[in-house]
C-alpha cells in the first residue's frame, strides 16, 4: 500500500488543493480528497474517519476560507484522535500561525512559499 497524505481544505480552496495533491503525487506519495474520493451516497463522516485511518499523515491548507471550517476542524480532529505519532502538516496561505486550529498549534506550519521544504521532508518519509 503507498504512503498516503489525507489532503484537507475548504471548498473554495479547491484549486490549491489539486495543485498540493499532484505535487505530493508527483514525488510517489497516494493523496486522498473529500472532493475527488468520496462518491455520491458514501456516507461522509464513515469515509473521512476510514481514509484518516489508512493515512500515513494529514496536510492541513489553512486559509481566510478554510480556517473556521467544521469539515476542516472534523478532520483535523479525527487525525487528532487517530494515534498518538500521526503527524499533522499546516500549510499556511495567507493566514498567520494564529490562525492554526487551538487542536494542533504545537505541530510545525509552513507557509504555503515553503510547500517544497515539506515534500522535501514528505520524500524522506517515503523511501
Amino acid at each position: 500500500m503507498p504512503y498516503q497524505v489525507f489532503v484537507s481544505h475548504a471548498t473554495a480552496d479547491k484549486w490549491l488543493a489539486v495543485t498540493l495533491c499532484e505535487k505530493i503525487e508527483s514525488i510517489g506519495a497516494a493523496t486522498f480528497r473529500d472532493d475527488r474520493d468520496i462518491d455520491g451516497g458514501d456516507d461522509i463522516p464513515d469515509r473521512i474517519r476510514s481514509q484518516v485511518k489508512q493515512s500515513r499523515e494529514l496536510v492541513v491548507l489553512l486559509t481566510p476560507e478554510s480556517v473556521d471550517r467544521p469539515w476542516v476542524l472534523l478532520e483535523v480532529g479525527a487525525a487528532w484522535g487517530w494515534r498518538r505519532d500521526y503527524r499533522i502538516v499546516p500549510i499556511l496561505c495567507h493566514v498567520t500561525v494564529d490562525a492554526i486550529p487551538d487542536i494542533i498549534k504545537g505541530k510545525k506550519a509552513f507557509q504555503i512559499n515553503d510547500f517544497e521544504q515539506y515534500l522535501n521532508e514528505l520524500r524522506k518519509r517515503i523511501e
